[in-house]
């Protein structure tokens, strides 16, 4: 199953949601900083990873987002940010 590149982001209001959101998107997460990081996802991740924040999140106060990043645009940074890339393989544990 193919893998697509996602911008996930989070605004948690809560610090006790804010450390279970961190976990659950470093499970993820390939790369990035604060609340927003590069997600190499499957259809199939993608679905989990929004479960779990589901599960972790008041949705009457908190957010979430994964952005599907266009793979046919280049990747633009500034400064000391390193492009993402698709490594060889994933850690998921």
């Amino acid at each position: 199953m193919p893998r697509k590149l996602y911008l996930a982001a989070y605004d948690v209001r809560d610090p006790g949601r804010l450390r279970a959101a961190l976990t659950v998107i470093k499970g993820y997460a390939s790369g990035g900083q604060k609340s927003a990081y590069e997600c190499w996802l499957t259809h199939d991740e993608h679905q989990a990873l929004h479960r779990a924040m589901d599960f972790v999140l008041n949705l009457h106060e908190d957010s979430f987002m994964a952005i599907p990043l266009e793979p046919r645009k280049p990747i633009a940074t500034l400064g000391v940010a390193v492009k993402p890339v698709d490594p060889d393989y994933f850690y998921f544990g």
